[in-house]
């Protein structure tokens, strides 16, 4: 692990200097609050319509109405922004050179990949800690689930390391960042989409379909509801890919 801070405040560094976290970012936060706003305004017309109808009142839920499809918006949103975070962790370093040079500094390969992936998950963190000020703004006026609300984003933040290991894997995979993104979100796409050939696949295969996809896992955060299979699959599934990304430095110095 030796190496890991300054790595993690080197590409903290990088980050900040470049335009592409301002842009990102940006348009991230636009969409995610127009997304929550959509929400908030269907939910404050179905209320409206409550005050006529005692069934329609009892059926309404800030969680299930706001923040579920809210969280959900913010997981597809991640799905195009991460491999913008992620392309060029390792494939400009190769590009460039600096890899091999960063390579015979006294840092561990684990030193290297942890910084880097702490680093882009810090970043996912900041927006994701910028959406909560919608939910303050809405708890002004509403009282909310707040642990709910926290398990939602406890998804998030489990999706987005799951994400951003793949995403670092792919990055060192080539020394082009436009490939780099393009093949982390392919395969991100591919983990998101897997679970619905649980309805065409053969019956025997249809729990390991399920079981591989990450929204499938992600469904029981979004409802406020904690599983520990759940937990373990995104823990596991960040620990794998940083494994792949650790084997895939080490080929590149035995082929030195």
């Amino acid at each position: 692990m030796s190496g890991c801070l300054a790595v993690w405040r080197k590409e903290l560094t990088i980050y900040f200097a470049t335009p592409i976290f301002y842009l990102t970012g940006f348009f991230f936060l636009l969409l995610a609050g127009y997304f929550f706003y959509s929400n908030l305004v269907y939910y404050t017309v179905l209320s409206f319509q409550a005050g006529q109808n005692p069934y329609l009142a009892t059926m309404l839920n800030p969680l299930q109405m706001v923040y579920r499809p809210f969280f959900g918006n913010l997981a597809v949103l991640f799905l195009f922004i991460v491999p913008l975070f992620t392309m060029r962790l390792i494939a400009e370093e190769k590009r460039s050179g600096t890899m091999e040079l960063l390579l015979t500094f006294p840092l561990t390969d684990w030193g290297v990949i942890l910084g880097k992936f702490l680093a882009a998950l810090a970043l996912y963190a900041l927006l994701l800690a910028v959406t909560v000020i919608y939910s303050i703004a809405f708890g002004i006026i509403l009282p909310l689930d707040w642990l709910a609300i926290a398990v939602g984003y406890l998804g998030l933040l489990l999706l987005g390391g799951a994400f951003l290991a793949l995403g670092l894997f792919s990055s060192a995979l080539t020394e082009n960042q436009i490939i780099a993104a393009v093949i982390a979100f392919g395969l991100l796409l591919l983990f998101w989409i897997i679970g619905w050939y649980e309805e065409l696949g053969p019956p025997a295969y249809q729990g390991f379909f399920r079981y591989l996809s990450m929204m499938g896992h992600f469904d029981t955060f979004s409802r406020g509801v904690v599983d520990t299979r759940d937990i373990l699959y995104y823990l596991g599934f960040t620990y794998f890919f940083l494994f792949l990304t650790k084997r895939q430095l080490e080929s590149r110095q035995w082929r030195g």
